[in-house]
């Protein structure tokens, strides 16, 4: 089959990759210029994807914002995957995700959305408690931006506002303050088809800081641990309640809604509406199907089967410098074009993120030091991370870094899951 990825940053090089190694023919444009070599060598990259589109047999979109072009081509009756105009808004527009899911039934969070930095100052005076303080549009995807207070008088997102009104101001256009909530983060997502979701669902817990004991800054995510389930009370009582408005939106392809979880109820936080990264990495550790066969069942709006491990899946992100920073004196110092090498030849678990294949050796490409992700499957959770450890072991690359305790949490947060019923 003929698939053509179009991509910001080539995130879903992975995925482009793994199509590849079924036999299928794979093209990829990538629009952002420092991310134009990313994959070069596992796939072909091409310089304009347009002329391409009656060549595939599918188009896959990886990321948000493509939604307008997603839904144009649906309406040609190309088979797609990707999102919609209604998708993209709720990710990027914090307050409308929110609001969509209370009107479908959800229970949320109280939040305030803001345009000025001055009325928020003046709002958590007027109203001391903890919150969390979330930017909204593009400015979510510095992930270092988001602030969860510590003080249960707000003093200290106060501090954090008034930084952000002198130095950020220009890049936070419109941000959202959320009423804190203590409890365990937990991911559910699903494939859909256009009408439906695809069982089983992903069931999944992010690593978002950038050190052990969830420190240092948040990167997006450093790694997860997931599973695979038939059924979920939190999906039950989250996304499986937007059934009816993704499907007037006919979106396609994977969605995840990220939730805090405790004894009186459960409260979504943010919405991803395309596939993970490094999530959709991690579910290739568990995903048994034919991806090529899959997919092109989703674009088309098919009964897709979806065979799955049973089990536990973990991956860990590996990454280089500047990682999670932008700075490009740090990477072409550090990091450009520096060769991965592996001490055995299997490469079991191991993922690519930003790589390039020249004269048979990898060389890190793009410019942002996101190497790989390697993963690992087990029975336990235990045995899940055990493995996925042991194929970072493999790796080796000049300054690499990761998280050594991805899962790591499943002992403690697994028994307060199922006391609540939640598992």
């Amino acid at each position: 089959m003929k698939f053509l990825f179009v991509t910001e940053e080539s995130l879903s090089a992975d995925l482009a990759w793994q199509l590849k190694k079924e036999g299928h023919d794979v093209k990829m444009f990538c629009r952002g210029q420092g991310e134009k070599d990313v994959g070069v060598g596992f796939f072909e990259k091409v310089d304009e994807w347009e002329p391409l589109k009656e060549w595939a047999d599918a188009i896959v979109f990886d990321d948000i914002g493509f939604g307008p072009k997603a839904e144009q081509l649906r309406s040609e009756g190309k088979p797609v995957v990707g999102g919609s105009p209604y998708t993209d808004k709720l990710e990027l527009d914090r307050e409308f995700g929110q609001s969509e899911l209370n009107l479908a039934g959800v229970d949320i969070l109280p939040s305030w959305n803001f345009t000025s930095f001055d009325t928020a100052i003046e709002f958590v005076k007027a109203n001391p408690d903890r919150y969390v303080l979330k930017p909204s549009g593009k400015a979510q995807n510095e992930k270092e931006l988001l602030f969860i207070g510590q003080e249960a008088d707000g003093k200290d997102v106060l501090q954090v506002l008034e930084h952000y009104k002198a130095n950020w101001s220009k890049k936070i256009k419109e941000f959202l303050i959320q009423k804190y909530a203590d409890g365990v983060e937990i991911a559910v997502g699903a494939f859909f088809n256009g009408k439906d979701f695809v069982l089983p669902i992903c069931v999944n817990f992010e690593h978002k800081r950038l050190f052990p004991n969830e420190l240092g800054p948040s990167t997006g995510e450093m790694g997860t641990a997931m599973y695979f389930s038939k059924t979920s009370p939190v999906f039950d009582r989250t996304l499986s309640k937007m059934k009816d408005k993704l499907t007037a939106s006919k979106y396609v392809g994977y969605i995840d809604i990220n939730c805090i979880v405790n004894g009186k109820g459960i409260w979504p936080l943010e919405w991803t509406c395309r596939f993970g990264y490094p999530t959709i990495s991690i579910q290739m550790e568990g995903i048994t199907s034919d991806w090529g066969t899959f997919l092109l069942q989703l674009a088309r709006g098919e009964e897709a089967q979806l065979r799955t491990k049973k089990g536990y899946q973990v991956g860990v992100v590996v990454t280089i410098p500047p990682w999670p920073f932008e700075d490009d004196k740090a990477f072409k110092k550090y990091s450009e074009g520096a060769t991965i090498l592996f001490r055995r030849q299997s490469l079991d678990g191991i993922h690519i993120g930003e790589v390039k294949l020249e004269e048979g050796d990898w060389h890190i490409a793009g410019n942002s030091g996101y190497a790989l992700v390697v993963t690992g499957s087990g029975g336990t959770m235990s045995d899940a991370i055990d493995k996925a450890y042991q194929n970072v072991k493999n790796v080796m690359i000049p300054n690499m870094f990761y998280r050594n305790d991805i899962g790591h949490r499943w002992t403690r947060e697994s028994d307060v899951l199922l006391s609540w019923g939640y598992i």
